[in-house]
């Protein structure tokens, strides 16, 4: 049986641990001593680790055939890079900040396969665009997605399942997107739109920097945009916090003792965010793409909407289990690519694409497809 080490064992690293401790021999590994023994009540192997200690982090993975990677972005890189040193393939879900790219060579020159953001967005909406741009000729792609508390509770109307300092990220870093085939950069936050979705109701979009790797991978679809998606008048509070210089990460000297205040606000915001027991929480996802596939117009449109099932929750569940069925395709040598790989080149073969359809499916996680 292999061997498979996750790195990170919060909310989405424990889901994963748990799922492919039904194929593989997993060890969890945390510097928190309550996620792990969460993880440790599942039957699974444990040990504490501090992911920053790069030296440690190297001799802790040299025992295992493949690395899972769920740690927090402003860890991702340096961990994904020592992974490649030490010579081992790894599917990744930290989103850091940096371009993978920057460390495809190393991946080369050490022979291994590194599958990059696959989560559920970025992640699934990249296969899905990997898919159908080698099928057809893409004029537009519009992604929206978000997950969020089933009841709306004030003033936050919000609940995290990542580290709140990888949500702030998303508030604070300018969104790109593509719009006539010029890369357009705007803050994040802005362009808000209300949108509805049956089973939902009326949600709030606005511009994210979601599309990442699409940007440098996919130069022939002219227009492509992702939104992120909260509930209506979330906007105005995050915009309050941002300009009032709480999502800043310039220290400043209170009373002596220099902080960020990034860091004093996701301090404050982590208990307000965290979801009590039994709260459940929804993903709700719309990709919409349209062009030219054997010389007909042709629009392509999916739909996501997942709740919380049986205490597990949903963006825990759309997140991981993308990364684990990239894991079980790694892990079975069915995916080979050397170097990094963004999701959307796992999209490219129809096999690999149903593979994860169907793998989250039997998992309960359902993409709906209109044409």
């Amino acid at each position: 049986m292999k061997k498979v080490i996750v790195l990170g064992a919060g909310l989405v690293g424990k889901v994963m641990a748990a799922d492919l401790a039904k194929d593989f021999d997993v060890t969890a590994v945390d510097i928190s001593e309550d996620a792990l023994k969460e993880v440790a009540a599942l039957g699974i192997k444990i040990q504490k680790l501090d992911f920053s200690n790069v030296q440690q982090l190297a001799e802790t993975i040299k025992p295992f055939d493949l690395v899972v990677g769920a740690v927090p972005g402003f860890l991702g890189f340096q961990t994904v890079k020592t992974v490649i040193e030490a010579g081992k393939n790894m599917v990744d879900i930290s989103f850091f900040p940096e371009d993978p790219f920057l460390l495809d060579d190393l991946a080369k020159k050490h022979g291994v396969t590194v599958v990059t953001d696959c989560g559920v967005a970025p992640g699934m909406g990249n296969i899905i665009l990997g898919y159908h741009n080698k099928r057809m000729t893409i004029h537009t792609y519009e992604c929206l997605v978000g997950g969020l508390p089933l009841v709306r509770e004030w003033p936050y109307e919000y609940k995290a399942v990542f580290s709140p300092i990888d949500v702030i990220e998303e508030y604070i870093r300018p969104a790109r997107y593509v719009q006539n085939g010029a890369m357009v950069v705007k803050e994040a936050l802005s362009d808000p739109e209300l949108v509805h979705f049956d089973g939902v109701g009326t949600l709030e979009s606005w511009n994210s920097d979601g599309l990442r790797s699409l940007i440098k991978t996919m130069p022939n679809i002219p227009n492509m945009i992702e939104k992120t998606l909260r509930y209506p008048g979330c906007i105005e509070y995050l915009r309050v916090l941002r300009e009032t210089g709480l999502f800043s990460y310039e220290t400043i000297d209170v009373k002596g003792v220099k902080v960020r205040p990034v860091d004093v606000l996701a301090k404050l915001l982590f208990p307000k965010w965290k979801l009590k027991p039994g709260e459940e929480e929804f993903t709700v996802m719309r990709i919409v793409m349209e062009g030219e596939e054997n010389g007909k117009k042709k629009r392509y449109q999916y739909n996501l909407l997942d709740r919380t099932l049986n205490g597990t929750l949903s963006m825990a569940r759309t997140t991981g289990y993308t990364c684990t069925a990239a894991v079980h395709l790694v892990a079975d040598g069915l995916y080979t690519r050397k170097g990094i790989s963004p999701p959307e080149f796992l999209g490219e073969e129809e096999k690999h694409f149903q593979f994860v359809r169907t793998y989250l499916a039997d998992r309960g996680v359902q993409y709906k497809v209109t044409e």
